[in-house]
């Protein structure tokens, strides 16, 4: 009797102890699935963001057809393509010497492009550059670079009244001769470590020299940070 008695206590174990193996397992197979299912929602999600962000950034391809910019592929920026020039010390809208058509045509360029893709947030920098001469004549080619960067965006608001809509943040900035542009602290021009750094700039050398007093045109996607940073936020 109490072997019988315990031969059923060990089969009732048994039977118990297997379904609940068998519960387990397919409590893991589902969260499994489940799992699985979520990765693939997630790859799903993020292919999606980068397709998105690729788009963005290509938008800005579509200057490259301009007649009134110079894309740069080495350095990823727009050169205003319209001979524009200052007098020596020279910043204001009547000292400015170009084609105002084409410095106008090209403000209504950019507004084009900004309205054909509305549905993405930019920011223009309208960045002065000046040439380079004497390293006493450096801080105040910094401030005419800006003022004459300055002088262009009141160019194209005030006087052509371009809107670039609600969907461009402007900066204006003003690059100076370069001679700040980089981390150089030693004071010699000559020194093989100046020439290394100044070759990273975008600048024309030599006999070019005289171009480097132009604008250039930085228009920037600023939602895709924002858009990766909300969607991942949605997913968590």
């Amino acid at each position: 009797m109490i072997n019988m008695a315990r031969n059923k206590k060990e089969s009732f174990f048994w039977t118990s102890y297997s379904d609940l193996m068998t519960s387990l397992f397919f409590v893991m197979l589902v969260l499994f699935v489940l799992v699985i299912v979520l990765l693939n929602k997630k790859m799903e999600a993020t292919q999606k963001q980068l397709d998105d962000i690729k788009e963005v950034v290509n938008s800005t391809k579509e200057l490259d057809k301009s007649a009134y910019f110079d894309y740069r592929a080495e350095y990823k920026k727009y050169v205003l393509n319209v001979d524009c020039f200052f007098d020596e010390r020279k910043t204001d809208l009547e000292d400015l010497q170009a084609d105002t058509k084409k410095l106008k045509a090209a403000g209504e360029e950019i507004k084009a492009f900004l309205n054909n893709n509305s549905e993405n947030q930019y920011v223009m920098i309208i960045e002065g550059q000046a040439s380079r001469n004497s390293q006493k004549q450096t801080d105040l080619n910094y401030n005419l670079s800006y003022l004459r960067a300055l002088t262009l965006m009141k160019f194209w608001k005030n006087v052509c009244k371009i809107d670039f809509g609600k969907n461009c943040e402007i900066q204006i900035a003003g690059s100076g001769d370069g001679r700040l542009n980089f981390g150089y602290t030693g004071e010699s021009e000559s020194s093989e470590r100046f020439k290394e750094m100044d070759e990273t700039l975008m600048r024309e050398r030599g006999l070019g020299e005289h171009k480097n007093q132009r604008f250039v045109i930085h228009i920037i996607p600023k939602n895709i940070i924002e858009d990766d940073q909300n969607s991942s936020q949605n997913q968590n």
